[in-house]
């Protein structure tokens, strides 16, 4: 089978990936256009694509297809058109599970440097502005025993309410489109998304992106957040509409927001980057070798099911 990875891997998951398949490394950094991706899938019979990459409708149009899987590296492919790859007879399969905790973690971290100003403190330190400790200096917002109200009750949200209530004591109430009968800590599932937005201290996203949740978040959810709440994203960057948050965050409608991603990832706006009770992290989620290492390991194990005629175990198309 020849392979397509279009991005460079681990050292662990490229020698397996070698070893299993006559694979290329694609040495750019830069997603694959449309166009890029198109030429691809008439080079090769598989691809590892990933965040960002062009498989667009437009990249399947035409004939001479030779590609038969697209076997993600990321639980997100909402930049695969899946309804193009079934029309075209390209499976699709992504990487769940191995992402979990990872994301999980990453969104921790959002909430305690956005409600404590670690980010805004490290800032000063390092800018050689500290003068000393003082009673009154940069005070937080406390996080033990607050609210979180998570959005997208999965993996990583059941992994988010778990953290969040065993390690800081916090009530955890959450939203999701189909009811939740289990829960890994004690949990009330709000009647909509407007009830679960009000009740919480903390709002952390963890739906899939998506045409279904693209700006889920926009003006009128943002109002019935509580002045004094935070928004954390560690879902995709256009499940917020961005410019709706700016205007929030700078009328003072929510406290503060933290964010692994962006609506038009690479491009952060000014308007967010010079705002202090803003935490800013580069798409971290599952920046971690050992995770990275796994979630090439489970695209593989998809490559492999179908080079050896059999199910794909994460099949997604």
């Amino acid at each position: 089978m020849r392979l397509l990875v279009t991005r460079r891997m681990t050292t662990a998951a490229e020698a397996a990936l070698g070893t299993r398949f006559d694979a290329d490394f694609r040495d750019s950094t830069e997603a694959l256009t449309p166009a890029e991706a198109a030429d691809a899938m008439r080079g090769y019979d598989a691809i590892i694509p990933t965040l960002g990459d062009g498989f667009s409708a437009a990249a399947f149009a035409g004939n001479g297809l030779r590609t038969r899987l697209l076997a993600n590296f990321g639980a997100g492919y909402n930049h695969i058109d899946l309804d193009a790859a079934r029309a075209a007879g390209v499976m699709v399969s992504n990487t769940p599970g191995v992402v979990t905790d990872a994301t999980a973690d990453i969104a921790m971290t959002l909430i305690l440097m956005t409600a404590r100003r670690a980010g805004e403190g490290e800032r000063l330190v390092r800018a050689g502005e500290w003068t000393g400790w003082q009673p009154t200096q940069m005070l937080g917002r406390h996080v033990t025993g607050a609210t979180v109200g998570i959005v997208g009750m999965g993996r990583i949200g059941k992994a988010v309410a778990a953290r969040c209530h065993a390690g800081f004591g916090m009530r955890v109430v959450f939203h999701n489109r189909s009811r939740v009968t289990s829960m890994p800590v004690p949990a009330t599932q709000m009647p909509d998304l407007p009830a679960a937005l009000a009740a919480a201290d903390f709002v952390v996203l963890a739906v899939p992106g998506g045409a279904e949740t693209r700006h889920l978040i926009g003006p009128a959810e943002l109002q019935v957040m509580r002045a004094e709440s935070f928004l954390i994203n560690v879902s995709r960057g256009d499940v917020v509409d961005e410019a709706a948050l700016i205007a929030a965050l700078q009328a003072g409608q929510i406290a503060g927001a933290g964010l692994d991603v962006y609506e038009r990832e690479p491009l952060v706006p000014d308007a967010l980057r010079v705002m202090q009770n803003v935490t800013l992290l580069p798409h971290l989620g599952t920046a971690a070798e050992q995770v990275r290492t796994d979630m090439a390991l489970r695209a593989m194990a998809n490559l492999v099911a179908l080079d050896e005629g059999r199910d794909l175990p994460d099949r997604v198309a």
